[in-house]
């Protein structure tokens, strides 16, 4: 497995005791690595690329964000891909369980939830110091529903001011990817 690019120097989250920083960031395998910021300009929506290289995905897009945010973005194809992350202590953030007592917090399920289009999950920690340890980020396709396989998705992760990226391949129901990271 090979370490997925970040964009970006690690900074303190203002407010926060000590920076965010990851460490042993290793990305899904097999999948191509992608530039972890294009500096294309203005936030694009919705695309889980950090467009304007500020250390944050998809801002302004009505999503929330944090010192930790995952999102899974796939366009308008019917396939439902499913996100979910693990912090240190075993809580599961999913689509059956989308708050964490520690504060990771699941928005959106789509294709459902009114994507109109626009597929993206997104879980983001709310609050200034995430727990230390492993995390497991996980995407997952539940139900091509109809979708011509291989379904494509990219997969941007934020840890404190850095910003990574994968691009992801599905090309059968419960196929998985992983991204794993230390605090």
């Amino acid at each position: 497995m090979a370490a997925l690019p970040a964009c970006l120097p690690s900074t303190k989250a203002p407010g926060a005791s000590r920076p965010v920083v990851a460490s042993r960031v290793v990305g899904p395998s097999g999948e191509a690595l992608v530039a972890a910021c294009t500096p294309s300009g203005p936030e694009l929506c919705f695309n889980a690329i950090d467009d304007n290289c500020n250390g944050v995905l998809d801002e302004g897009c009505g999503i929330g964000t944090g010192v930790l945010q995952f999102l899974v973005a796939w366009g308008d194809s019917p396939a439902d891909l499913d996100l979910s992350v693990t912090t240190p202590s075993g809580e599961r953030v999913h689509d059956g369980s989308r708050t964490s007592p520690s504060g990771l917090r699941l928005e959106r399920d789509c294709p459902g939830e009114g994507c109109q289009g626009q597929n993206v999950e997104n879980v983001f920690f709310e609050g200034l110091e995430p727990p230390r340890g492993r995390y497991t980020v996980e995407v997952r396709l539940g139900d091509p529903r109809g979708a011509s396989l291989p379904v494509r998705a990219r997969l941007g992760a934020r840890v404190g001011a850095r910003t990574y990226g994968a691009d992801l391949s599905f090309a059968e129901t419960d196929d998985r990817k992983t991204l794993t990271f230390d605090l």
